[in-house]
């Protein structure tokens, strides 16, 4: 009996490695891809981020006043009142306030709801994402990934390939035309 239960042991423990390796072997599944993974993924490195941190006093010498309410404060701008939801010019979209390359407009796209839109970040590295419980509801706000600007909030509600939707404010952006693919 003793070595049955052992045995059992043995085969359910052999069974739940198994099915953890990723499909190339490399990676357990359900983990974090590595940065090599993420790098042949996106075709950009994901080095270490440098921090910006300013006090509030820099950041208002730096920023519009609606800028700062937005991006230091959590604000939200009027929704088809801004300057990005109808662009389509082609560039690459930086944060207001430390200037970090965000989103391609290759990834933007019409998505009916007044401010603009996006599938994807530039790189994962680019964006954060935290819980948003205010106004009453469950939401996930995007922060730029260098300096903590708000930027706006992800939805589950997008096209594909990733099902997302970058929602973010214009106020919170910087866009300079060229290629979109920098």
């Amino acid at each position: 009996m003793n070595v049955l239960l052992r045995l059992a042991g043995l085969f359910a423990a052999s069974v739940a490695l198994i099915s953890c390796q990723a499909q190339n072997g490399n990676e357990p599944k359900g983990s974090a891809p590595s940065a090599r993974a993420l790098d042949e993924q996106t075709g950009k490195p994901l080095a270490a981020v440098a921090k910006v941190i300013k006090t509030d006093e820099e950041w208002r010498q730096l920023l519009t006043a609606e800028q700062f309410r937005i991006t230091r404060q959590k604000g939200t701008e009027r929704p088809y009142q801004n300057e990005y939801n109808a662009n389509q010019a082609a560039g690459v979209y930086h944060c207001v306030g430390c200037d970090f390359d965000l989103f391609s407009s290759e990834t933007k796209y019409e998505s009916g709801t007044g401010w603009p839109s996006f599938w994807r970040p530039l790189a994962p590295n680019r964006v954060k994402t935290e819980p948003d419980n205010s106004l009453f509801a469950r939401r996930t706000e995007v922060l730029c990934n260098r300096c903590d600007a708000h930027l706006g909030h992800v939805f589950e509600d997008g096209p594909p390939p990733t099902g997302q939707r970058y929602c973010l404010n214009s106020a919170a952006l910087k866009f300079k035309k060229g290629p979109p693919n920098p």
